[in-house]
């Protein structure tokens, strides 16, 4: 304790001369009357300190007042996290914000590629010459898709009710071939219709086979690339109507028509009011939580993504979930790698591995079995979503399917650099930054040996086209703005809180050295002034009424810790040199 006090005693000057350098001994004086110190203060080691002083800096005050609050403004940033607070208001969805208007009309550029498979022979199959059939793909015949959710109603309970709306429009230029191009195609509405009549009784096969074959239809048909997209009108939907009331009630039949049919469709979002997390994710479509066309679990529709945005704070390992009408299904997605677009960050998704198979692979996907028939692994039967079609969905080119659809048809290659579907999306946001969303429709025939002109096709699966929905990325001023919420918003502030803490820190330790080491009768703004090496010495008793054993004492205590104090004091001093070189 002593020692403690013999260092703060230094508070005071002597008479003797050092600089930080010199470490020569010199002898202890006590050069001030001790009686001009009241005995309450010479008994307070502080009071050389803390007791005011008009010739102490001005600016010590300030400097702790300024290291305090520095300090507690960079630990309040940390504990309240404001940016982390702005982030989940901007995530949220109310009317009129950012993120709902993005939402509302993506300001995007987003794609639909049809890819057609053409029939090369026709006449040789149907003669029986060919056992397979022979396809050639077309295209791709492009068209932009200006997707939007119109009439948007917020509901009470955190979610909002928008009717989906998906208008195309054609885009020639970046199209191979025309709409007029004429191909050889199936001809979807006599193969339904025979897969329909095909389990009826004999005498309705009887007069529904006298029917077709004074007809002059086809199973495989000439038509141009847009009436098989978009439709062809044919008696034959007329007539089925009239067998199957239930069955059909459009006058024209087209594939990618029925696709993009969503007239009467809603879907209901969460607006993450109530979980950040799940805004712009589907609470439930057509009023319901649920695909009425599956049982449970293979019925999952809610908080799934339309594309539009995902999961907010994604992690590593969640598994995300895409819904689209036209796949009759929520397709779960699985992160398998990460890649930065536009300086945006983002995870990339795969569909997950046996999706598509009916529960061969995967047990709990036994529920996509459409009464009870299991189609090949790679396909899944979605007659139910296509107004009693037989259409079945795979990947393009039978990718990741069954090896004998392949083998039952010529023409198709699939290829994982053409044929997967990708998804990058921003794990803090949940913002697509590019997608490509790949999906194939077939016919997936039943047996129709007992039915006229189709005999041929009993058990086949016909690929008939393919589509792309795909974003290359983000519009220039939509990924510069997130770029500006996502990296430098949370860059500045890590800094700003890094330069007060450190900026708090330097101030507080700049007070409390310029209070310890500063002498109180030395003006810092002299040029002439001296510090004197005693000041280190001092101590609170003068040192004359010591006894002189006491003395000695000291003089060794002092000396053993002078040269610390005098390197950490040193900082601040100012040293006369020409005394110091005498």
């Amino acid at each position: 304790m002593k020692d403690f006090f013999s260092v703060l005693s230094g508070i005071r000057r002597q008479k003797t001369v050092y600089s930080a350098v010199n470490t020569r001994d010199f002898p202890v004086h006590d050069v001030y009357n001790p009686t001009t110190i009241s005995d309450h203060q010479s008994l307070n080691p502080f009071a050389a300190v803390f007791r005011p002083l008009n010739n102490k800096p001005k600016w010590v005050f300030l400097t702790m007042v300024f290291g305090l609050s520095a300090l507690t403004f960079g630990t309040l940033l940390i504990v309240l996290d404001p940016y982390n607070f702005f982030f989940k208001m901007k995530v949220k969805f109310t009317e009129g914000s950012e993120t709902f208007l993005m939402w509302r009309d993506p300001p995007v550029v987003l794609h639909l590629k049809v890819y057609l498979f053409n029939v090369t022979n026709k006449d040789a199959f149907l003669r029986g010459e060919d056992d397979i059939l022979k396809f050639e793909e077309v295209g791709p015949y492009v068209y932009r898709e200006n997707m939007r959710h119109g009439n948007v109603t917020f509901n009470a309970n955190g979610t909002m009710t928008a009717v989906p709306l998906h208008p195309l429009v054609w885009v020639p230029e970046m199209s191979n071939g025309t709409e007029q191009d004429i191909l050889v195609l199936p001809n979807i509405a006599l193969l339904s219709f025979t897969h329909l009549m095909s389990d009826a009784a004999f005498l309705t096969r009887t007069f529904v086979n006298t029917f077709i074959r004074q007809s002059s239809w086809e199973p495989l048909v000439e038509m141009t690339a847009w009436e098989f997209m978009f439709g062809y009108r044919t008696t034959l939907l007329t007539i089925g109507n009239k067998f199957a009331p239930s069955w059909i009630s459009f006058d024209k039949l087209g594939l990618i028509d029925r696709m993009y049919y969503f007239e009467g469709d809603t879907s209901t979002t969460f607006t993450g009011m109530t979980d950040p997390r799940l805004g712009g994710l589907i609470d439930n479509y057509n009023n319901r939580p649920y695909l009425p066309q599956w049982e449970a679990p293979c019925d999952v529709v809610s908080n799934s993504s339309d594309g539009s945005k995902f999961p907010s704070y994604i992690k590593p390992n969640d598994t995300l979930r895409f819904f689209r009408k036209s796949l009759c299904r929520s397709m779960p997605l699985v992160r398998v790698g990460e890649e930065t677009l536009d300086g945006l960050h983002g995870y990339t998704y795969h569909f997950q591995d046996n999706a598509l198979d009916n529960g061969e692979n995967n047990s709990s996907n036994k529920c996509f079995c459409r009464k009870g028939h299991c189609l090949a692994p790679g396909l899944i039967d979605v007659t139910d979503c296509y107004y009693g079609f037989p259409i079945a969905l795979s990947y393009p080119h039978f990718y990741q399917a069954d090896e004998s659809l392949l083998k039952a048809v010529e023409g198709l290659h699939p290829d994982p650099k053409l044929h997967t579907t990708f998804f990058t999306v921003n794990p803090e946001s949940g913002l697509p930054l590019r997608l490509s969303v790949k999906m194939q429709i077939n016919m997936a025939l039943g047996d129709l040996s007992s039915m006229a002109k189709v005999e041929r096709f009993a058990h086949q699966v016909i690929p008939m086209l393919w589509t792309d929905i795909y974003m290359d990325g983000l519009p220039s001023d939509v990924s510069t703005r997130f770029y500006m919420y996502l990296n430098v918003a949370p860059a500045t502030l890590s800094v700003i809180i890094y330069m007060l803490l450190i900026g708090g820190v330097a101030f507080m330790v700049l007070s409390v050295a310029v209070g310890f080491c500063v002498p109180r009768d030395i003006n810092l703004n002299d040029p002439t002034a001296v510090w004197r090496d005693d000041m280190l010495t001092r101590e609170v008793f003068p040192v004359q009424k010591r006894k002189p054993k006491e003395r000695d004492a000291v003089a060794t205590n002092n000396n053993n810790s002078k040269e610390m104090e005098v390197y950490y004091c040193s900082l601040l001093t100012p040293v006369d040199r020409e005394n110091l070189d005498e």
